[in-house]
């Protein structure tokens, strides 16, 4: 087995477990918007929780896609273009939402905020299910020809395991969501949290072993199951840690059963990148899909310097905003003038603007 495809597939397989844990609280919060939260108040908890970090979270995504395409560009053109209008629906979902995030505060009023709060809401659900269903496919087989193309109609993807693998990712956003809550917010949000995520935990979780086990049953070995079993300890443990209000803990236990899940299926997969349900022998693998050597050497001085910085640079933002958010600390809606219209008017007027009952959020 080559070196360098089998150290790109590890490093893309490890790009993938890291947006799904830190985007997946990230798009989790963005459903609870309107699953959650009871009021406004509540609403700006939230988002003030993922505020420092969400756009930074994306980043792995935009790693993996980008990684895929360097190191194994077949691998990237028959995905992206199978999954065409899912994958499309992702990124029109994910524009949407940073819209979101950036608008809903700017008029006061509740039908203006109630917008784009499903926007955030929608946007993130679109999110999670595309990228779980684009996940749940490429470990479990598309129908692809001897060229890598994709045979049938533009849903001819839609299947069975791209709702397992879609729903999954859903699911477990939704409860690592509360689990962040948990240890992120204090007061009546971090309580009502950490009750929910005792109560879902063990359905939401279901999904995801569905996909880990179905992968398993196609290409399983002895250590991937075992990574099964291991997944099923930490998500037990969390809910344990969770029910003794150790919140940290909690949120880490359910950390490491996405790290168990993604190297079980991933592991399973190896080396295949994506299967072909029309013949085997028209799989992709690390070996037909993969670039030159020497562009994967190359890439991997590139990544052995970067990636250290990016991974410091986080884990120092996630630092700085490590304390606890709650209502207390939500001021109340306050006027503000923008600098173009001050200037108008202090022209107009000779003197000091007066303040517009506009809110910022």
């Amino acid at each position: 087995m080559e070196l360098l495809p089998t150290i790109w597939f590890v490093a893309i397989a490890v790009l993938w477990t890291g947006y799904l844990f830190l985007e997946g609280f990230d798009l989790g919060v963005g459903m609870l918007m309107k699953l959650f939260a009871r009021n406004n108040t509540d609403r700006r908890v939230l988002l003030n929780t993922i505020g420092p970090v969400w756009d930074g979270n994306e980043v792995w995504l935009l790693t993996a896609a980008g990684a895929t395409f360097a190191a194994f560009p077949l691998w990237y053109a028959s995905l992206f273009s199978a999954l065409y209008l899912p994958l499309l629906a992702v990124l029109a979902a994910l524009i949407f939402r940073a819209v979101a995030f950036e608008y809903r505060g700017k008029v006061d009023s509740e039908r203006w905020r109630n917008r784009w709060d499903w926007a955030i809401a929608i946007g993130s659900f679109v999110a999670a299910f595309g990228i779980g269903a684009a996940l749940a496919l490429t470990t479990t087989g598309l129908p692809l020809n001897a060229n890598g193309d994709r045979e049938g109609g533009p849903m001819s993807w839609f299947s069975g395991y791209a709702l397992l693998g879609g729903f999954g990712v859903v699911a477990f956003a939704l409860v690592h969501a509360l689990a962040f809550l948990a240890l992120k917010t204090d007061g009546d949000v971090r309580h009502r949290a950490r009750r929910w995520f005792v109560r879902l935990v063990p359905a939401a979780v279901l999904p995801m072993f569905g996909w880990m086990v179905s992968v398993q049953f196609l290409s399983g070995k002895p250590w991937t199951w075992a990574l099964v079993a291991a997944a099923v300890v930490a998500v037990v443990l969390a809910w344990t840690l969770a029910r003794a209000g150790s919140e940290g803990r909690a949120f880490g236990a359910l950390g490491a059963f996405i790290v168990f899940a993604t190297g079980s299926i991933f592991g399973a997969a190896f080396p295949v990148v994506i299967p072909s349900t029309i013949d085997p022998a028209f799989n992709l693998t690390i070996s037909n899909a993969s670039s030159s050597d020497y562009t994967l050497g190359l890439m991997s001085i590139v990544a052995a310097v970067g990636l250290p910085l990016v991974i410091a640079y986080q884990a120092w933002t996630y630092w700085v905003f490590r304390r606890r958010v709650s209502a207390a600390h939500i001021p109340e809606a306050h006027g503000f003038l923008p600098a173009i219209a001050a200037k108008v008017l202090v022209s107009k007027d000779g003197g000091a603007p007066t303040k517009t009952t506009q809110p910022g959020d």
